[in-house]
C-alpha cells in the first residue's frame, strides 16, 4: 500500500490524527497539504515532514466552516501540485454537556465544523477529481457514527451525519471514479480526548480514573486506547485502496467497543 506521487489534502492536521495521518502519508510517496486553522503550527508541522521526506508537505491555513478559506485553501494545492488525488476531512473538536444546558451556538459551532467541513472540502475538491477520472475522499467518523454516549449530542449527531454524507458522496461519485469512506475510531489519547476526562467526570460527578477506565475504556476487550498510528494505517488504507469495491462504507477501529 503506497501513495507514491499522490496529492493529499489533510484537515486538521497540525496535531493529533490529522498529524500522524500526514506522516503516514509522506512515509508512503505522498505530497502532504496541511491544513488547519492554526497557520504557524501547520507550518511547523509541515517542517517536520520535510525535514525527513523533503518537498513533500506544504502548510495551508484553513478554517473549514469557512467556504471562502475552504475554496482559497484547495486553490493553492492545486496551484503548487496540480490537484488533489485524495481529501481527508479529519478537523473537528468536543464539546460536552447534557442537552437541556447545551448552548445553540455549541450545538452550531460543532455540526459546522464537522459537517459543514466535510460538506465543503469535499465540493471543493471534486472537480479536480472528476477532472482526472480517480480520487478518495475520507471522513473522519467515531464509534459516535454508529453508537451514543451521554452528554455528547452535538457531537454524536455530527457524526452520525458524516456517514449520511459519505454514502451519498459514493452514489453521486462512484460513476466517476471516486471513492469515499469513513474511518471511525474509538477513544484516541489526543489533546480532544484529554480535555474530556476533568469535563467529563465533573458532569457524571465520578472520577477521572473511572471516567477513563469505565466511560472511555469500559466497553473495549481490552482496556486499551485506540492510538493515532492505528488510525493512520486505516487512512492508508483507504487512500491507497486499488479499486471502487470498497466505497461507502465505514470501518470501525476500537478495541472492540463498537462491533456493528
Amino acid at each position: 500500500m503506497n501513495l507514491e506521487n499522490k496529492i493529499t489534502l489533510v484537515t486538521g492536521a497540525a496535531s493529533g490524527i490529522g498529524l500522524a495521518i500526514a506522516h503516514r502519508y509522506a512515509a508512503a510517496g505522498a505530497k502532504v497539504a496541511i491544513a488547519d486553522l492554526k497557520l504557524e503550527a501547520a507550518q511547523a508541522a509541515a517542517d517536520a515532514i520535510n525535514a525527513e521526506h523533503a518537498g513533500a508537505a506544504m502548510a495551508v491555513a484553513m478554517d473549514v466552516t469557512d467556504e471562502d478559506q475552504v475554496n482559497a485553501g484547495v486553490a493553492a494545492v492545486v496551484a503548487a501540485w496540480g490537484t488533489v488525488d485524495v481529501l481527508v476531512s479529519n478537523a473537528g473538536i468536543q464539546i460536552v454537556n447534557p442537552i437541556e444546558s447545551f448552548a445553540f451556538a455549541d450545538w452550531k459551532k460543532m455540526l459546522a465544523i464537522h459537517l459543514d467541513g466535510a460538506f465543503l472540502t469535499t465540493k471543493a475538491v471534486i472537480p479536480h477529481m472528476y477532472k482526472q477520472g480517480s480520487g478518495a475522499i475520507l471522513y473522519m467518523g467515531s464509534v459516535h457514527s454508529k453508537e451514543a454516549s451521554p452528554l455528547k449530542s452535538a457531537y454524536v449527531t455530527a457524526k452520525h451525519g458524516l456517514l449520511g454524507l459519505c454514502r451519498t458522496v459514493a452514489k453521486e461519485a462512484g460513476p466517476k471514479g471516486v471513492r469515499t469512506n469513513v474511518i471511525c475510531p474509538g477513544f484516541v489519547r489526543t489533546p480532544l480526548v484529554d480535555k474530556q476526562i476533568p469535563e467529563q467526570a465533573k458532569e457524571l460527578g465520578i472520577s477521572e480514573d473511572e471516567v477513563v477506565k469505565k466511560v472511555m475504556l469500559g466497553q473495549t476487550v481490552d482496556g486499551e486506547f485506540t492510538t493515532v498510528d492505528d488510525i493512520a494505517e486505516l487512512a492508508l488504507f483507504f487512500a491507497a485502496f486499488p479499486s471502487n469495491a470498497l466505497t461507502g462504507q465505514s470501518l470501525v477501529a476500537s478495541h472492540g467497543w463498537s462491533m456493528g
